[in-house]
């Protein structure tokens, strides 16, 4: 069992409809801190919708509903006080298709931090948009265009540019949407080496549709199906020994 101290996030019982289409049916588990833990299921299972209840962005869905709880280290983000623009700084999003700003490269990053009131002058800004373009593996290609549209770039140079936009506000959580599937290979492989080396720092929570993927980069895996969790443990296990025969027949393509 995961030592209490290791978990980040501990979801309890969440339940989550739309209108009354239940979407996701009591699921309760835990994701520990700095490591990268992947959800995949088939299409339709729950897991982008499980994924947006972390940082509350089903808030922006009228018809949808949330109960249970989501706690991200002792803060409840269900609790009606609590700032869903504080709770999206410190739990970071990275969605399926790149979605830049229409604004430069600058100020894509410049941004978060601007709002947030992160820096106190023009320097400690032009030091943390720098810094979130090395650590997003962007720096080296864009360094000579800062000012150029973010949107004109390629699709895996503006998902990268996404990251250090999500990284720029220092979160302690990344939720990332499918962040690959809009992209050709090469593209996907820099953005699996860059979460993994983000994970040293954050812990992240990605939905795939690709189970290499997942074998790949995640240390833990979360199976779900028609809104419910499966079966979740190390991604060694779920894909070579997993406990439940629908993980199986999922795993080896008998469904899906």
């Amino acid at each position: 069992m995961s030592d209490k101290n290791n978990i980040k996030i501990d979801a309890q019982n969440v339940n989550v409809f739309y209108a009354d289409k239940q979407a996701i049916d009591n699921v309760s588990l835990k994701v520990e801190k700095s490591k990268i833990t992947a959800l995949i299921g088939p299409s339709g299972c729950g897991k982008s919708t499980f994924l947006r209840c972390i940082n509350r962005m089903n808030d922006v869905i009228p018809s949808c509903r949330v109960e249970g709880k989501i706690l991200v280290d002792e803060t409840n983000v269900n609790n009606p006080e609590l700032d869903p623009v504080f709770l999206r700084a410190r739990v970071g999003m990275v969605f399926q298709k790149p979605n830049p700003f229409p604004k430069s490269i600058f100020d894509n990053i410049a941004y978060g931090p601007k709002i947030h009131g992160l820096t106190n002058n023009k320097s400690e800004l032009d030091d943390i948009v720098k810094e979130s373009l090395v650590r997003a593996g962007l720096w080296a290609e864009v360094s000579d265009r800062l000012f150029d549209q973010g949107t004109g770039l390629s699709g895996g140079q503006q998902q990268r540019l996404c990251i250090a936009r999500a990284i720029a506000v220092n979160p302690e959580v990344i939720l990332m949407d499918e962040p690959c599937s809009a992209l050709d290979p090469i593209a996907t492989a820099k953005i699996e080496e860059l979460m993994m080396s983000l994970s040293q720092n954050y812990t992240i929570v990605i939905v795939t549709h690709s189970m290499q993927q997942a074998a790949r980069i995640s240390q833990k895996t979360a199976f779900f199906h028609l809104g419910k969790l499966i079966e979740m443990d190390t991604t060694d296990k779920i894909f070579t020994n997993p406990n439940k025969s629908k993980t199986q027949d999922y795993i080896t393509g008998r469904f899906g």
